[in-house]
C-alpha cells in the first residue's frame, strides 16, 4: 500500500498532539505529502444586525489561524517542513471529508476526545462521523496523557474475522510491517453465544451434548489456526514470520486484552460498507476498539 498524501486535521487540543506526532512521523517514513487542516464554524450573528446564519472570517483572521495551524506542526517537523495547510469553515467532519476527497488522502490521521479521558467517543463527534464516512483508511489516535504506544510503531495487531475487509486489513498491515520493520500478529476471536472466558465445563452437560460441543470446539479452533496460519506463511519475504493468535470471547474485549497483553503500537481493523447493517456492525465491535485502545487504531472500509 502507497501512502502519498495524510491529511491530520487539529482543533488546537491536547487531544490533537499527539495525532500530529503520528501523521509526521508516518509521513516522513513513507515521504507522504502532508497536509494540515482546522475547521472553524461560522459565528452567528448578533439579533437584528444584517442577514442571520453566520459569517465568514476575513483575511486576517483567517491568515491568524493558518499561522496557527502551521504552528501545530512545525515543532514537530521542523523550520520549512513540508506541510500544506488548510483552515476552513463550516461543519468539521464534513469539510475534513471534503478536504480528503480533494487532495486525495491516502490517510486520515486525527485525534479521539471524549468524557472520562478517552475511554468513550461523544457519540455523534468528529470524529466518529468521520470513521463511518472516510473514503481512505483513518488513523484514530488517544490523547498523549493516555497513549500506550510509542514511535516509531513497531508492534502491530491485526484483528481477522476471514471477511473481505478483514482480508484488506491484512493486507494493509503487511505493508505497514514491511515499511516500518514492525512485528505483526494476526487475531482471530471465536465468539459463542454463551460468554466466555472461562469456557464451559462440557463434562456438566449431557454426555452427548457435551461430546457434540466440544467437537464443534475443535473444529472451529483447528480451521481457525489453519486459515490465520496460512495467512502467515503466505507474507513476502521481506517481513518476519507473523505471530498467530487464537482466543475466545467478545471481539472487542480479547483484541484490546492481546493489544494490552503484547504492548501493541497499532491495532488494524477492517470494517464493512455504509447500510445500516454495517454501521451496526461497525458500532458494535470497531467503535469499542476505537473508544478504549490505548493505541492508535487504524480502520479501513470496504
Amino acid at each position: 500500500m502507497t501512502i502519498t498524501n495524510i491529511l491530520c486535521p487539529t482543533d488546537f487540543s491536547e487531544a490533537s498532539e499527539h495525532a500530529v506526532d503520528l501523521a509526521v512521523a508516518i509521513a516522513a517514513a513513507s515521504h507522504a505529502r502532508l497536509a494540515a487542516i482546522h475547521v472553524t464554524r461560522a459565528m452567528p450573528i448578533p439579533s437584528g444586525v444584517g442577514t442571520p446564519g453566520g459569517y465568514s472570517l476575513d483575511d486576517a483572521e483567517m491568515a491568524t489561524l493558518r499561522r496557527k495551524t502551521a504552528a501545530c506542526f512545525s515543532a514537530v517537523s521542523g523550520p520549512g517542513g513540508d506541510v500544506d495547510v488548510f483552515v476552513d469553515e463550516g461543519s468539521p467532519a464534513d469539510r475534513i471529508l471534503e478536504r480528503a476527497a480533494v487532495l486525495p488522502a491516502d490517510l486520515i490521521v486525527m485525534g479521539t476526545h471524549g468524557s472520562r479521558g478517552f475511554e468513550r467517543l461523544v457519540l455523534g463527534s468528529v470524529t466518529e462521523r468521520v470513521l463511518r464516512r472516510a473514503p481512505c483508511p483513518v488513523l484514530t489516535v488517544p490523547p498523549r496523557a493516555h497513549a500506550t504506544s510509542r514511535l516509531p510503531l513497531r508492534r502491530l495487531l491485526c484483528a481477522i474475522d476471514f471477511s473481505e475487509p478483514s482480508l484488506a486489513a491484512l493486507d494493509y498491515a503487511k505493508s505497514l510491517a514491511i515499511e516500518w520493520d514492525a512485528a505483526l500478529t494476526l487475531l482471530h476471536v471465536l465468539e459463542w453465544p454463551w460468554n466466555e472466558p472461562p469456557p464451559p465445563d462440557f463434562a456438566e452437560l449431557p454426555a452427548p451434548q457435551g461430546a457434540a460441543l466440544a467437537e464443534y470446539r475443535r473444529y472451529r479452533e483447528t480451521m481457525a489456526l489453519a486459515e490465520l496460519g496460512a495467512m502467515a506463511s503466505a507474507s513476502p519475504g521481506t517481513i518476519r514470520l507473523p505471530t498467530t493468535r487464537l482466543r475466545h470471547g467478545k471481539p472487542y474485549v480479547q483484541i484490546l486484552d492481546v493489544a494490552a497483553e503484547e504492548g501493541s503500537d497499532l491495532i488494524v481493523v477492517g470494517v464493512h460498507g455504509r447500510n445500516p447493517i454495517d454501521l451496526s456492525v461497525f458500532g458494535s465491535t470497531t467503535n469499542q476498539i476505537v473508544r478504549r485502545a490505548p493505541c492508535p487504531v487504524l480502520t479501513l472500509r470496504r
